[in-house]
């Protein structure tokens, strides 16, 4: 009972401080660099392009940040589920 109790307690708490939330999603600029981003929200989950512009994206189905990158430069970025 004990173990449940202590892997529940860690579980809300790697889930209250994942970077993907409404305060960073609000910290991000046009025109911040890829490493810029990387420290607010991690290394991201997937990323894809071609011809200097990337896309990529953090977090799971539920709630995910999209940033796209002109070069090294964030170009546009949305959220969805961000709490």
């Amino acid at each position: 009972m004990l173990r449940k109790s202590v892997v529940l307690t860690a579980c809300v708490l790697l889930a209250a401080c994942s970077k993907i939330n409404q305060e960073n999603y609000s910290k991000l600029k046009a025109g911040m660099t890829k490493a810029e981003v990387e420290k607010l929200l991690g290394s991201p989950a997937e990323c894809s392009g071609a011809v200097g512009l990337t896309s990529c994206t953090w977090g799971d189905d539920k709630t995910v940040i999209s940033v796209q990158y002109a070069g090294d430069k964030v170009m546009m970025f949305s959220g969805q589920g961000l709490k």
